[in-house]
């Protein structure tokens, strides 16, 4: 298999494993604001779906505060891992804890000073509105805290491998939050306080059902009160800021968006967009499950200076999640009307056209919002706080906010709506200019687009890649080896010893890994030798294995078994076993 093969078929696979539980992470925040809007469009009317509206803006600020200090700490934690730094790794799941529940307990007693003492004539002085706003924003109150520590705790479930529970507390996330709305506010006519409180009780669940295996002692991290060293707090801000501040700008965009629609359009106006981002939310979980797995993966090739791993991460984006983006996008144009049906379901009503043209215009901004998104997060593993702000900025109020004051008063409401199409052509062509720039030339290549420097991991010539299967072709392996490092003039004493270890863990992992689960799998295997260093890395998706648990001396019946791992051991420098993101990967240094 060619260079650019050998790692992609294994790294694909993970990323459409992992891609299902970060699509119901985020769809499990995003259905919160699908069901206020059919509850509040079907059960209040128009001014109750008007107030959600005007409270996005706010919901935005809030997950970018979650985002800053989860994005911080993933990037972080994800190099911990790969240099498999544990005591750094529950220092920062224990340091994010403390924030994440301070900045909780503070956001939610805003909120509830805001909603309880009338604060909000900054935000609408629709006096048939207003009272509504408040009471929505008292509600919303109560769901800060288990929002953010939740948030934070399936950061770490993913980086542990534990999509079940998170799909567990997902799930129950939703079923909570939707049979409460219902009895909130069609039984019990609650209003529309009874529709902000439901999902703050879902949070809660969704908080304690993660919690208890934190509790249970089988987490790599523990719950614990204690940091040793709060200065991290300054990096992990550091690196989640620029993620971060995409939501904050947004805020501003949403404040200003809103302004104008009052301004030039009126409540309706207001109405028919927040319905049209509320039915297009469980959409946009897709591509930021998309970013979730790529910021994983990117973190964790930043911290091995993986180079390929690093940009077979960002092709497997282009090639398998644009296009899946763009059906995406395709089947809720052709469904817009049905979508719109749920907020409302009269075509006669003035505010349903509104919507069905934001549904079949919005859309189009998404591929390339995930292009946005992925460079976002590649930019923060990088380092690149300016190149990340500037796209930030960018997206979250230069270009959506100026074209649609632009646009609005000559176009009406569509003016908005064509803003973030344009807003997606504008980053797209940011990040080629980008690479123009620091490359010299138009970026012809996944590396060039990428900007990654010439001396960042091991150079084309420093490396070998492949991939094998079948036990045939793990006999093969020794050849390949020997003469890659005749050619890197490496002794042949060490060739040889690389060849022999290659041959010894790849075939273990074939012979027993793969037979375990009856799937298909498949090792695949670098070689670097970078000065007088000479590294073999495997990595499969196999069942969980470390071969440093056989690797010591055993006497009677099982002195035979484990005696080639227990050899490989003896021979090698150093080797180390890992387990990310449900790969089993093994280094070793001869």
């Amino acid at each position: 298999m060619n260079e650019h093969g050998a790692n992609t078929y294994t790294l694909t696979k993970l990323m459409f494993r992992l891609l299902p539980v970060q699509i119901l992470l985020s769809a499990s925040g995003m259905v919160n604001s699908l069901i206020s809007g059919f509850f509040a469009s079907n059960y209040i009317g128009m001014e109750g779906m008007a107030a959600v509206g005007l409270y996005a803006p706010f919901n935005t600020l809030i997950s970018a505060i979650s985002t800053m200090l989860v994005g911080g700490s993933v990037i972080l934690c994800g190099q911990y891992l790969s240099k498999n730094e544990r005591n750094s790794l529950q220092n920062n799941f224990s340091l994010n804890l403390l924030v994440s529940a301070a900045l909780g307990i503070t956001m939610g007693l805003i909120l509830l000073a805001m909603g309880v003492f009338n604060l909000s004539s900054f935000i609408t002085q629709d006096e048939t509105v207003r009272p509504l706003f408040d009471l929505f924003v008292t509600g919303q109150a109560f769901s800060t805290l288990p929002y953010y520590i939740g948030t934070l705790m399936t950061a770490f479930l993913s980086l542990e491998n534990r999509g079940r529970r998170i799909t567990a507390a997902s799930t129950a996330y939703l079923a909570v939050n939707l049979v409460l709305s219902y009895l909130f506010v069609a039984v019990f006519d609650w209003g529309i306080f009874g529709l902000a409180i439901a999902p703050a009780i879902g949070f809660w669940v969704f908080m304690l059902i993660q919690a208890e295996y934190f509790l249970s002692g089988k987490s790599a991290v523990r719950l614990s009160l204690k940091a040793e060293n709060v200065e991290e707090i300054k990096e992990i801000i550091r690196i989640g800021f620029p993620g971060a501040a995409s939501y904050g700008y947004q805020t501003v965009r949403g404040l200003i968006i809103n302004y104008l629609l009052q301004a030039f359009i009126g409540s309706i106006g207001v109405s028919a967009y927040a319905a049209m981002l509320n039915l297009m939310m469980l959409f946009w979980a897709v591509p930021t499950g998309m970013q979730a797995v790529s910021r994983m993966l990117l973190s964790v090739s930043m911290g091995e200076e993986d180079r390929q791993t690093l940009t077979d991460v960002m092709r497997v984006v282009f090639r398998c999640y644009v296009p899946l983006t763009c059906l995406m996008v395709a089947g809720m144009i052709a469904a817009a009307p049905l979508m719109t049906g749920l907020y409302f379901s009269d075509p006669s009503e003035p505010v349903y056209p509104l919507i069905v043209a934001g549904l079949r215009i919005v859309p189009l901004c998404m591929p390339l919002s995930l292009i946005y998104m992925v460079f976002v997060a590649y930019g923060q593993s990088a380092g690149r706080t300016g190149f990340v702000n500037i796209l930030a900025l960018m997206d979250g109020v230069v270009c959506v906010a100026g074209f649609a004051a632009l646009l609005t008063p000559f176009i009406g409401l569509n003016g908005a709506y064509i803003a973030s199409v344009l807003n997606g052509v504008c980053t797209t062509l940011y990040i080629i200019g980008y690479a123009w720039v620091r490359t010299g030339h138009f970026p012809r290549t996944m590396d060039e687009l990428m900007a990654i420097p010439e001396h960042f991991g091991a150079a084309p010539e420093e490396r070998m890649d492949i991939s094998v299967r079948t036990i045939e072709e793990v006999v093969s392996i020794a050849g390949k080896v020997q003469e890659f490092c005749k050619e890197r003039g490496i002794d042949a004493k060490r060739a040889q010893l690389a060849a022999m270890a290659l041959e010894e863990m790849a075939g273990n992992v074939i012979l027993h890994g793969f037979t375990k689960d009856g799937k298909k799998h498949t090792v695949d295997i670098r070689v670097v030798n970078r000065e007088d260093d000479l590294i073999l890395r495997l990595r499969d998706d196999c069942v969980a294995f470390d071969p440093g648990e056989h690797s010591e001396p055993v006497s009677g019946d099982e002195s035979a078994k484990y005696f080639g791992i227990r050899m490989i051991f003896r021979i090698a420098r150093s080797i180390r076993y890992q387990n990310l993101l449900g790969m089993n990967v093994l280094t070793i240094r001869i």
